[in-house]
């Protein structure tokens, strides 16, 4: 006897639960590995640059999809605005977010502590600063900070766009992205653009660490905030947005047949094909629109996948009969006239 296995419709969702798990595991991984390496490396520029992306693209790979791998409350902020989450969503996640950054950074710190290799408790662990304690003063960490957030979440908006059809190599993007973003500026400011990093490792790290956090919270958080405004406002949305998600702006386009339907990694970060309500697993069926088609391909909601569109055609009758269904060429089959 041969096992049954399910076809990914009938896959159930991840939980509420699961969500918020991969994203504090996801967290933690990328703070121990991030500002792991920038202690152990003396914050080298290349070495940490890399750390932090290629822990992105870990676990944007191994939970990417189950919560859309977020990581990072400026990025949930982005996504929430962009209409891609729903603004409670977004406040778990970045709860989620925190809680698990501030256990990477316990653990790295217990972690060194046991290594023996000199760290104490108020030395700098891969904290940010700016002024005495990074490489700008306050306006220029501001502005590098929003800017580079900015276009981190412009990246990420995009190639998590369902409309993409090469969202295989999303996380790959993202975590190269993450790396040049951090050979910028590593030298400046150590490089924040994700508040969660930066709260990590901000309380083993000093008193300065903590007195100047406060700009790593703000600057990321804004120039997540302007990249999810304007995404949508100059390239349109596949579909409608989240329902309870912020300021939703830009048109509809239609959606083009990539590697087939969106996979599990961006259907978490796509707008959903319909409305949830009575909480997060209770779909109803969206009001009825027309159907995407595109080079002769029909998107099916109910399967989650493109299929041939003449499919959702009836057969056409054949010469001679009203309508109906028609025997196939050759065959012959005798029918009863509809009684009088």
């Amino acid at each position: 006897m041969t096992e049954q296995i399910a076809s990914p419709a009938e896959t159930a969702p991840p939980t509420q639960v699961q969500k918020l798990a991969a994203e504090a595991l996801g967290t933690m991984v990328l703070v121990f590995i991030g500002c792991g390496a920038a202690y152990m490396t003396g914050a080298d520029i290349v070495a940490t640059g890399f750390a932090f992306g290629i822990a992105i693209v870990m676990m944007a790979y191994a939970f990417g999809r189950i919560s859309g791998g977020h990581f990072n409350p400026a990025v949930s902020v982005g996504a929430a605005i962009a209409g891609r989450l729903s603004w409670r969503d977004t406040a778990l996640y970045s709860a989620a977010q925190v809680v698990g950054a501030l256990v990477g950074g316990l653990v790295l710190a217990i972690t060194l502590l046991a290594s023996d290799i000199g760290f104490d408790f108020g030395e700098p662990m891969g904290s940010n600063g700016f002024g005495d304690h990074g490489g700008v003063e306050l306006l220029g960490a501001l502005l590098i900070e929003i800017v580079l957030t900015f276009i981190f979440l412009l990246v990420i908006l995009s190639v998590t766009d369902e409309r993409n059809d090469t969202v295989a190599f999303a996380p790959l993007v993202i975590g190269l992205a993450l790396a040049a973003i951090h050979f910028v500026a590593i030298p400046a400011t150590g490089t924040s653009v994700n508040p969660a990093r930066s709260i990590g490792v901000a309380f083993e790290s000093g008193g300065d660490a903590i007195i100047q956090l406060w700009v790593f919270i703000i600057a990321p958080l804004v120039g997540g905030a302007v990249a999810g405004l304007l995404y949508p406002l100059i390239f349109g949305r596949g579909t409608a947005p989240v329902p309870g998600s912020g300021f939703a702006s830009g048109g509809a386009t239609g959606t083009v047949p990539g590697f087939g339907a969106p996979d599990a990694f961006q259907q978490q970060w796509a707008e959903q094909q319909a409305p949830v309500v009575g909480g997060y697993d209770a779909p109803v069926a969206a009001p009825a629109e027309q159907p995407i088609i595109q080079d002769g391909w029909q998107w099916d909601p109910a399967s989650q996948q493109w299929i041939p569109a003449q499919q959702q055609q009836p057969p056409a009758p054949q010469a001679g009969q009203q309508g109906g269904w028609a025997p196939p060429s050759g065959e012959h089959t005798q029918v009863r006239p509809p009684d009088a």
